[in-house]
């Protein structure tokens, strides 16, 4: 399993590592709605399992208006298209005025309402249906699209997306290692028996030296790196230990296949879900460089 894993991760990583560093904003959105998709198609899997079949269509689609307005937020100065069309800043901040996160979250309402009173589903599906819609575009898409605010967020954008990354893959992978060979105390041995408090207190270490790394990349002070290393850290493995709660919920032990070693794209994102986010927080509300 652990060669399937190495490799895995060979193939993804310096793909991952490109596009982030060298990608415009818009490609790596169009990347994270393709991401999103996927991870939701198998969040809903997870729910199949336990007899609660989504809205599948409508909520992709709203993760991907999701998306869109994350994108609106952060654009570049100007986007040339096909044809001589650029799109201005200006028009950018007019439409994300009209579109925010507000509002895509309320046109999703207004499609589950519709859905719930006019489907040809029996009427005993409707609240677990709309439940398990809901928990999907709260819980694993909104999250994630906060990569595209991350990146978008001028020249310190792209390193501070990878940072997120960083700090999550080493983090994880230095928990793995550690737990199989000295792991001992279980962490939560009710979600997830394989995970310690060791490989835990490993995946914390292992993502401050992250930090000690990044010093030379990003501008900020040492300490908000290791602050901002340690949240993104604590907020990734309870990104980890939910998506376990899920897994454990629906009685499966993977949520997909797709990823050899890994399982699916939800085992592999599971503890970005949360990481990013923190991360943006962070750097945005308590780090705060342009203010």
């Amino acid at each position: 399993m652990t060669w399937k894993r190495v490799a895995t991760a060979v193939v993804l990583i310096p793909f991952v590592v490109g596009l982030v560093l060298w990608a415009s904003t818009a490609w790596v959105a169009l990347a994270m709605a393709l991401i999103i998709a996927l991870a939701l198609f198998e969040y809903f899997a997870l729910g199949d399992a336990i007899g609660q079949r989504a809205y599948r269509f409508w909520t992709i689609t709203c993760a991907f208006l999701l998306v869109y307005v994350q994108w609106l937020t952060a654009v570049e100065p100007t986007y040339q298209f096909a044809g001589g069309l650029v799109l201005h800043r200006e028009i950018a901040r007019f439409g994300a005025g009209l579109l925010g996160v507000s509002e895509a979250f309320f046109v999703y309402v207004l499609g589950v309402a519709v859905l719930t009173l006019w489907t040809r589903r029996p009427l005993v599906e409707g609240l677990p249906a709309a439940g398990i819609s809901s928990s999907g575009l709260l819980l694993v898409a909104f999250p994630l699209t906060f990569a595209v605010r991350l990146h978008g967020l001028g020249p310190q954008g792209p390193r501070l997306l990878l940072f997120a990354l960083v700090i999550t893959w080493v983090g994880d992978t230095v928990a793995y290692f550690v737990g199989r060979s000295i792991g001992k105390h279980p962490l939560a041995p009710h979600l997830s028996p394989k995970k310690t408090w060791e490989g835990s207190v490993a995946s914390f270490a292992g993502s401050l030296l992250v930090a000690l790394a990044f010093t030379r990349w990003l501008n900020a002070p040492l300490p908000h790196l290791l602050a901002m290393a340690g949240a993104g850290n604590i907020a990734g493995q309870v990104g980890d230990l939910l998506e376990s709660a899920y897994k454990r919920s629906s009685g499966v032990k993977d949520s997909g296949a797709i990823l050899p070693g890994h399982g699916g794209i939800l085992d592999r994102i599971d503890a970005l879900i949360l990481a990013i986010p923190v991360v943006w927080y962070y750097w945005t509300l308590i780090y705060s460089p342009g203010s």
